[in-house]
């Protein structure tokens, strides 16, 4: 059931990791998130990682500075990263698992297990007034630490159900997305706000699209790589259009 429009987040790492692959200031992240406003973005977000191997400290300042839609700060759990958040105070800050070795996030964040060492790190950024969400996987355990920790939001990893899809897995895909859907209902009914995101692409976003408790989808690598083919105003259009008209077609259908 259709629960009122769905917000589309744009994620800019990779345009800060073209540029980092050279040097320099091209191309820049500030622009393409100007880029993706015009474009039908609702909001902007960005990954400041502990290596710094995309987005740099000086592209979260310009990003909270310089553009006008709100900015979600993905961080890890660290006092450096709080520190960073309390100094800029972005929109949002997504808190996510971050391993040194991993190519991307991996998997989301253990709530419950961390449970202790995440309260102080929510309850400073929700002092702050700055909206505290949880990456986590769509598991009522997790949910229900979310709640317990006073996050007002979470994202749901939608990784599993991205490579079932592309892995061809029908039974698996059908059962992961009914994982989502089930999540998303479940945190909705305990007062979370529901957004989802990790691997949505224009061949698997419009299942997830669909669920009327998700109130966001954050994406980003597909729509930077897509850029490459047909320019990030095109793919952020695009991709607009497809959660627009799957989230209608859902309303239709109820």
């Amino acid at each position: 059931m259709s629960r009122g429009a769905l917000r589309l987040g744009v994620n800019i790492d990779h345009v800060a990791t073209i540029r980092n692959a050279r040097g320099g200031t091209h191309p820049d992240p500030v622009k393409a998130a100007r880029i993706a406003a015009a474009a039908g973005a609702d909001g902007i977000t960005a990954h400041l990682r502990e290596d710094r191997r995309h987005i740099t400290d000086a592209d979260i300042a310009a990003l909270a500075r310089d553009i006008d839609l709100p900015l979600n700060l993905e961080m890890a759990s660290t006092d450096e990263m709080l520190e960073i958040a309390l100094r800029h105070r972005p929109h949002a800050a997504c808190i996510v698992p971050e391993r040194r070795e991993e190519r991307t996030t991996e998997g989301g964040l253990d709530a419950a297990g961390q449970h202790n060492s995440l309260s102080p790190l929510v309850r400073a950024l929700g002092g702050a007034r700055i909206r505290v969400s949880l990456f986590i996987e769509p598991d009522p355990l997790q949910l229900d630490a979310a709640v317990s920790l006073g996050a007002p939001v979470v994202e749901l990893h939608t990784g599993a159900y991205a490579h079932a899809v592309i892995d061809g897995d029908a039974a698996r895909t059908a059962e992961l997305l009914e994982r989502i859907r089930a999540a998303a209902a479940y945190g909705a009914a305990r007062g979370l706000e529901i957004h989802a995101g990790h691997g949505l692409t224009f061949d698997n976003v419009a299942p997830v699209a669909a669920i009327g408790e998700i109130a966001e989808l954050n994406i980003g690598h597909f729509l930077i790589g897509e850029a490459i083919f047909s320019g990030l105003d095109s793919a952020v259009r695009r991709m607009r259009l497809m959660m627009d008209q799957a989230r209608s077609a859902a309303a239709s259908a109820a």
